[in-house]
């Protein structure tokens, strides 16, 4: 065989080989439990590679009928009033600053204090007072108890006076439908918001950062299967049931304060609601999305111009958006005929899914909303190459192939 003869059977051959890898792939299969939004899943008819849905369990087609049940622990708790939670008085908490000032005294002990880790408030010559979980009334009576003890100021009722100059963040415990369930601290303040420090001796402060709803934000806001109208505070053995709609939808709500050791609950309908799927004081304000784009024109993410501003998204974004701003889609067109899968996870039972959508489909189609599934924090997007695309680079590589088997041919030849 001639070697422009046994060059052209080698190029056929590979090119043959190769092309068997340019169709798409089986689309992929999941469990039916899995569904979290309606967007997930697509008919056949839609035209969407649909794979296998897999059933362990008889559960309806589609997204998860809306349920809702009171947290079975509050059985054990007694049903306080708003008005009695939200008319107590914050009690102090490890880093709130206070203005102690001691009758007769300049310097000594008058001064600013902190309230330590373990609660106390330390004065010269006598033992540590209890201040964290007290009021500012009874610190005061305790320093003047232990003060006129100790012989250090006259019995008298105003030998000590004690004032808040700044209210420190306090820890709080939140779970249920948030996207990071945990203690979090809630009106935590940054050195540039502190009190005082600048402006010399102050009194007074209100906080209003040490709320439900910043607590909530803290946890990384409210899922969409949320159920913003029931949301319990627990206090020592406590608990209020607060309706925080009003903060999503734009009326009146009664957001009150919390105190260091309170608890939230915030239930899970079981659904999925997009009107939580959006910026809301309740809801995270962005989220952050992993993307991957490689395809022969952008070999990397990087010439992808894929960084930290694309994949720090706003919450309410949906995988569509999210797919221009990847670079998924555009260019050519004979490049046109992309896929692209979104790596999630649904947050109530854990359990992954992944979707496949034709990128074109949800270009062109007007009913493209039907299934176009909104991102949550973490999920993964991935665009898969096209088959002239995937073509090409099989022809390329059969080339590559071709040419660098050449010399070792020539020198056979020769010999």
């Amino acid at each position: 065989m001639s070697f422009p003869v046994y060059r052209a059977a080698l190029a056929a051959i590979g090119i043959a080989t190769m092309l068997a890898g340019c169709v798409s792939g089986p689309a992929p299969s999941n469990l039916l439990t899995s569904v979290y939004a309606p967007q997930q899943i697509t008919e056949k008819q839609d035209g969407h590679p649909e794979g296998d849905w897999i059933t362990v369990a008889p559960v309806s087609r589609g997204a998860p009928t809306c349920d809702w049940q009171v947290p079975r622990e509050l059985d054990t708790y007694r049903r306080a009033s708003i008005s009695e939670f939200a008319s107590q008085t914050a009690p102090l908490a490890p880093g709130d600053r206070l203005s102690i000032r001691v009758l007769g005294d300049s310097d000594s002990l008058s001064g600013t204090y902190v309230v330590d880790s373990d609660g106390s408030v330390r004065l010269r010559g006598i033992a540590p007072t209890r201040a964290g979980g007290g009021s500012l009334e009874d610190l005061q009576e305790a320093l003047r108890v232990r003060l006129v003890g100790a012989g250090i100021v006259k019995p008298l009722r105003n030998a000590v006076s004690v004032s808040l100059i700044e209210s420190a963040g306090v820890s709080v415990s939140v779970h249920g439908a948030v996207f990071e369930s945990q203690a979090v601290r809630a009106g935590e303040r940054t050195p540039e918001s502190r009190i005082g420090l600048k402006e010399g001796d102050v009194s007074g402060d209100a906080n209003v950062s040490r709320s439900v709803a910043t607590a909530i934000r803290a946890a990384g806001g409210v899922r969409p299967d949320a159920d913003v109208q029931r949301i319990y505070l627990i206090r020592d053995r406590a608990y209020v049931e607060l309706d925080l709609s009003g903060l999503v939808y734009g009326w009146a709500a009664t957001d009150i304060a919390v105190s260091a050791g309170d608890r939230i609950i915030v239930p899970s309908r079981k659904c999925f609601d997009a009107k939580l799927a959006r910026p809301t004081p309740l809801t995270p304000p962005g989220i952050r999305v992993y993307m991957s784009n490689l395809t022969r024109s952008a070999n990397n993410n990087a010439g992808a111009a894929i960084g930290k501003e694309t994949t720090s998204l706003p919450y309410g974004t949906r995988f569509l958006q999210a797919l221009v701003a990847a670079n998924c889609v555009g260019g050519s067109y004979m490049q046109s005929d992309r896929r692209a899968v979104l790596i999630s996870r649904n947050p109530i039972n854990g359990q992954s899914v992944v979707v496949e959508r034709d990128i074109e489909k949800l270009v062109r189609e007007a009913n493209r909303d039907a299934f176009d599934p909104y991102l949550m924090p973490g999920d993964a997007i991935a665009c898969y190459d096209s088959r002239w695309t995937n073509l090409a680079e099989a022809i390329g590589m059969v080339s590559q192939g071709v040419s660098t088997v050449t010399p070792a041919i020539l020198l056979d030849n020769a010999l």
